[in-house]
C-alpha cells in the first residue's frame, strides 16, 4: 500500500512538474509573441501560402498595382512576392525620408538572382559593403577627371549631335523608329569616357554592344525575370533567363577583347579613359603585393558595363519619350521652337543657355517627371533592423521606393497625369525648382551620372529641336501614341515611328 501511494505521489509530482515546465513554455512563446507583436510592422493585403500575393499583382506593370495598393494600406505597406516580404514607400515624403534621413539604414542593394547573373555583386549597381564603396568612390573620381559634367563633356556631347542629326537626315523626313540612332549616340558619350573614343555607328561592336545593352534592360525587368527572382529553380524553363547569361557571356567577351587593346597601348602618363585609370591602378596594386584589392578584372568588367548600360538606356529613353512627346503636343513643340529661336538664333546651343531657356527646361524636366522611366527605382534592402514612421522593418528586407508614387505625387504635382510644363515655372514664366522632382532617387544610391545625363537630355533635346520638326506619319494620329510605356528595369516609350522634318 505505501508503495502505491508512493507511486501515485511521484506521478502527481511529475505531472505537476510537467504541466508547470509546459505553462512556462507557453508563457514565454507568448510573452516572446507579445513582443513580436509590439513591434508593429506594415500592414497588407494576407498573403497565401507559396505564392505570397502574386496574384493580387499586375507583374507587368507592378508598380500600378502598389500605387492602387497604397489607396487601402497607405504611404508604408508590406506585400509578398512568394514567400518572401517586400516593403513598399509611396509618396515623396515617405520615400525621400527613407532614402536621405535613413540613408543608411535603406542605403544597400537587393540583389536578385537575374542580377547576379549579369554582376554577382561586384561593380556599383548590384553591390554592397566595402566593395560598393570603393568602386562608387574611383567612378566618381575618374568620371569627373575626364569631364563627366564638365566642360569636356560638353564638347564630347556637342561633337556627337553633328552626327546623329546626320542621321536623321539620312531619313528625309520619311517615318522611322528613334531608338537606334539615339542610342548609339547617347551611348557614344559615355563610351568615349570610358573608353576614350567614339564608335562609329556601323561598327558591329559598338551596335552590338548597345543592341545587348537594351535587350538587358528589357529581359531583366520583364515578368517572368520576376518570377525568376521569386523562384529560381525556374530558371532552367526560362527563354529571358537564358537571354541574360548568354548576353553576359558575349559583353565579356567582347569587353575582354577592348581590355586587352587598351592595356597594350597603355600609358600612365595619358590616361585616355575610365578604363585606363583602373587599369594603372590594378597594376600599381599588384606591384605592390596589395592584399584584398578591389581592382581586378571582375569589377573592370562589371563596372564598365554597369556605366555603359546606364550611361545609354535610361538618358536615350528620356529623349525617345522626349521626341515622342513632341510630336504628341505640337502647340509645345511650338513655344520650344519660339524661345530657341529667340535666344539662340542659329548657333548650337551651349550648356549655359539653360538659363536663358526657362521653358525650354521646364519641357525637359516634365518629359524626365511624366516618363517616369524607372518606376520603381532598383530594388534596395535594409542593413539594419529600423523603426521608420511607427513600423518595424527587419534587416535583410527588400525594400521598394516607389519613384513613380513621388513623380505623381498628387499632393505635389497640380496634374500629376498631365504632360504639364507649368509645373517648373511660375506666374513670370520663370523656371522653379520641384523637391519632388527625383528621377535619379535620392541619398546613397542616388545616380552617380546625374550630372552627366543633365547635360546630355539639354544639349541633345535642345540642338535637335533647333533642326528638326517631329511630327507623326502621315495617316497616325498622335492620340494613336501611347504613352503606357514597355516595361523593362526601364519604362521605354511604346513602339512607334516618328518624322524628323528639316526646319527652315
Amino acid at each position: 500500500m505505501a508503495v502505491i501511494e508512493s507511486l501515485l505521489q511521484f506521478l502527481s509530482t511529475g505531472t505537476l512538474l510537467g504541466a508547470l515546465l509546459l505553462l512556462l513554455v507557453l508563457y514565454l512563446l507568448s510573452s516572446g509573441s507579445r513582443s513580436q507583436k509590439e513591434e508593429k510592422e506594415p500592414p497588407g493585403p494576407k498573403p497565401v501560402p507559396l505564392l505570397g500575393n502574386l496574384l493580387t499583382l499586375d507583374l507587368k506593370r507592378p508598380f500600378d498595382t502598389f500605387f492602387e495598393l497604397s489607396k487601402t494600406y497607405g504611404n508604408i505597406f508590406q506585400v509578398f512576392l512568394g514567400p518572401r516580404k517586400t516593403v513598399v514607400l509611396v509618396g515623396y515624403k515617405t520615400v525621400k525620408e527613407a532614402l536621405v534621413n535613413y540613408a543608411e539604414e535603406f542605403g544597400d542593394r537587393k540583389i536578385e538572382p537575374g542580377f547576379r547573373i549579369m554582376n554577382d555583386e561586384h561593380g556599383i549597381l548590384f553591390s554592397n559593403g566595402e566593395n560598393w564603396r570603393e568602386m562608387r568612390r574611383f567612378a566618381l573620381s575618374n568620371l569627373r577627371d575626364f569631364g563627366m559634367g564638365k566642360r569636356g563633356s560638353e564638347e564630347k556631347i556637342i561633337e556627337e549631335i553633328q552626327f546623329l542629326k546626320g542621321e536623321f537626315d539620312k531619313f528625309e523626313g520619311k517615318p522611322f523608329d528613334t531608338t537606334q540612332p539615339v542610342n548609339y549616340a547617347v551611348s557614344n558619350i559615355i563610351s568615349a569616357i570610358v573608353y576614350g573614343s567614339r564608335f562609329e555607328y556601323t561598327d558591329p561592336r559598338f551596335t552590338d554592344m548597345v543592341d545587348r545593352a537594351n535587350e538587358n534592360v528589357r529581359v531583366l525587368g520583364s515578368a517572368s525575370m520576376m518570377l525568376y527572382n521569386i523562384f529560381p529553380w525556374l530558371g532552367p524553363f526560362l527563354n529571358s533567363k537564358r537571354i541574360a547569361v548568354r548576353n553576359a557571356l558575349r559583353n565579356r567577351a567582347e569587353m575582354t577583347k577592348l581590355f586587352t587593346g587598351l592595356l597594350e597601348t597603355l600609358n600612365p602618363l595619358d590616361r585616355r579613359g575610365f578604363v585606363d585609370s583602373f587599369l594603372i591602378r590594378k597594376q600599381n596594386d599588384e606591384q605592390s603585393c596589395k592584399e584584398d584589392s578591389y581592382f581586378h578584372d571582375e569589377n573592370l568588367i562589371v563596372t564598365v558595363g554597369n556605366l555603359f548600360s546606364a550611361g545609354t538606356d535610361t538618358t536615350g529613353t528620356t529623349l525617345r519619350w522626349g521626341l515622342m512627346l513632341m510630336a504628341k503636343y505640337p502647340h509645345i513643340q511650338d513655344r520650344v521652337y519660339e524661345e530657341i529661336d529667340r535666344v539662340i538664333g542659329g548657333r548650337k546651343p551651349v550648356v549655359e543657355d539653360r538659363k536663358k531657356l526657362p521653358y525650354t527646361d521646364a519641357v525637359i524636366h516634365e518629359i524626365q517627371r511624366l516618363a517616369n522611366i524607372v518606376p520603381m527605382s532598383l530594388p534596395h534592402k535594409t542593413s539594419c533592423d529600423v523603426h521608420f514612421n511607427g513600423y518595424f522593418i527587419k534587416k535583410g528586407t527588400t525594400v521598394v521606393p516607389l519613384l513613380t508614387s513621388v513623380l505623381k505625387d498628387p499632393s505635389e504635382w497640380e496634374k500629376p497625369n498631365s504632360f504639364y510644363p507649368e509645373h517648373f515655372l511660375d506666374e513670370k514664366g520663370q523656371f522653379v525648382k520641384r523637391d519632388a522632382f527625383m528621377p535619379f532617387s535620392a541619398g546613397r544610391r542616388v545616380c552617380l551620372g546625374e550630372s552627366l545625363a543633365r547635360m546630355e537630355l539639354f544639349l541633345f533635346f535642345t540642338s535637335v529641336l533647333q533642326s528638326f520638326r517631329f511630327t507623326t506619319p502621315p495617316g497616325v494620329s498622335v492620340d494613336d501614341l501611347d504613352l503606357k510605356g514597355i516595361v523593362g528595369i526601364t519604362l521605354n516609350p511604346s513602339p512607334h515611328k516618328l518624322c524628323a522634318i528639316r526646319r527652315s
